[in-house]
């Protein structure tokens, strides 16, 4: 579905973009800000059922699940990194714990952003690729 194309697109863009830039930017006098813990869980949501999404209905007539193999791990993955940068910041701040995959996956936080944006960017410019 185009839907969910376009949709992988701009998860996995904005997903990418904020864990690249690690959370230090704010639109002053807006609600929307990725400074928002609430608007951070529903894009890693989003991420998340979006990827999950994309491994069950292939794009445009591709081969099931390896067109869209790279594009829908990148989603799940970083949706589960938002949620746990999100679980980091309010629960495991306070009692102090996080489990091991959790702490791995946020150790490489900047790299697994940087992934993400290349993975949006060239999902965008070629769509019918077998393997993106």
């Amino acid at each position: 579905m185009v839907q969910l194309y376009f949709l992988s697109i701009l998860c996995n863009g904005l997903s990418g973009f904020l864990l690249f830039t690690g959370n230090d930017i704010s639109i002053e006098k807006t609600r929307f800000s990725l400074n928002n813990p609430t608007v951070v869980l529903i894009l890693g949501i989003l991420s998340a059922v979006t990827g999950v999404l994309k491994l069950l209905s292939p794009y445009n007539g591709q081969p099931f699940f390896v067109g869209d193999l790279i594009p829908a791990a990148a989603g799940i993955v970083s949706g589960l990194m938002l949620i746990f940068g999100i679980y980091r910041q309010g629960v495991a701040a306070k009692s102090g714990e996080l489990g091991r995959i959790g702490l791995n996956l946020l150790n490489f936080r900047k790299p697994i952003g940087l992934g993400l944006l290349a993975c949006a960017f060239l999902h965008f410019i070629i769509p019918k690729a077998l393997f993106l």
